[in-house]
């Protein structure tokens, strides 16, 4: 894991920082963490084309899951 140093952080934004931390009962460098994570995360949009890349990547079935369950659930075929 890397650590990362940050320099010349305004005095408000420490202050703010320590103000959540004791509020959450993490430590200033959880809270500066967890705002980098949430920070970084992808958008919505990335979040939506990167699912569109997964779908495209596996098989397409015609009609619903609905109907194939159905289906098999009223088929006279032996519990497999």
């Amino acid at each position: 894991m890397v650590e990362i140093l940050i320099r010349d952080v305004a005095d408000e934004v420490f202050t703010r920082l320590q103000t959540l931390a004791r509020a959450q009962g993490k430590s200033v460098s959880d809270v500066a963490l967890d705002a980098l994570r949430s920070f970084m995360a992808p958008s919505q949009a990335e979040f939506l084309d990167i699912a569109e890349r997964i779908s495209a990547m596996g098989p397409r079935f015609p009609g619903s899951s609905v109907d194939l369950i159905r289906d098999d659930r009223d088929s006279d075929d032996a519990y497999r």
